[in-house]
């Protein structure tokens, strides 16, 4: 059955799914890393790929840009075809002295500025987390990877792009925050209401202190390596 946003059969879409941000990133993780890749949705441009990876079933699909956009596709997988672990593989600026511009951040937690956190549990600010066994899975995963470091800890997932508030910044850094996106909080909300696993894993494409080594738009779109390889070993952990 078909939702407002995928147009897959069930069956056509595996239990384990790598979400880029980029349906263009998607569909080249799609062709460079799955066997016998099959597109099988592209509504609204965001492109959906089924094949397997190292032997298991697995999916590759975009998620667009911000919170209400994932956490759409997001629920959407898990509650009408079955997904039962998604990986976010995108990038993030970093906001730590820790980290540098082409490392990989795992995020364990997502602090937000968004409502989600406050509108499913009155009186609560829920706090957002990552699935244990998958942050396993990663980890083991790095510890084998020389090439770039990489680095566990919460991430920012913010509504707003273009805010402009150097004191969130800074007050998010004294507390240990790797890193700023848009997405992460969405996908571990959702995870948390349908009872599935979810994981952000995230290449460091630009740096909140010191721009002088930032991506280009293009290399946000090539430069992952890494981020797939821990993150398709999260989804088979």
């Amino acid at each position: 059955m078909a939702t407002p946003h995928i147009a897959a059969e069930p069956g056509q879409i595996a239990p384990l799914v790598m979400m880029p941000g980029d349906p263009r990133r998607a569909d080249r993780i799609a062709k460079e890393y799955l066997a016998d890749a099959e597109l099988v949705s592209q509504v609204r441009g965001i492109t959906v790929w089924t094949g397997t990876y190292q032997g298991a079933p697995m999916s590759v699909m975009g998620s667009g840009m911000g919170i209400p956009s994932i956490s759409i596709y997001a629920t959407e997988l898990y509650r009408f075809y079955g997904v039962q672990r998604i990986v976010r593989v995108g990038t993030c600026g970093g906001m730590s002295s820790k980290v540098n511009v082409g490392d990989t951040v795992v995020g364990t937690s997502a602090h937000t500025n968004a409502s989600l956190s406050t509108l499913l549990v009155p009186g609560v600010s829920l706090s957002w987390a990552a699935s244990y066994p998958m942050l396993r899975g990663a980890m083991d995963a790095a510890a084998e990877l020389t090439d770039a470091p990489v680095h566990a800890g919460p991430v920012y997932s913010s509504d707003l792009f273009y805010l402009g508030r150097a004191e969130i910044v800074q007050g998010l850094a004294a507390l240990g925050t790797l890193g700023v996106e848009m997405e992460a909080a969405g996908l571990y909300a959702a995870a948390a209401q349908e009872a599935t696993e979810a994981l952000t894993v995230l290449t460091v494409s630009d740096h909140l202190f010191d721009s002088t080594h930032d991506m280009s738009a293009e290399e946000r779109e090539t430069l992952y390596a890494n981020s797939v390889k821990i993150g398709a070993a999260a989804l088979l952990a």
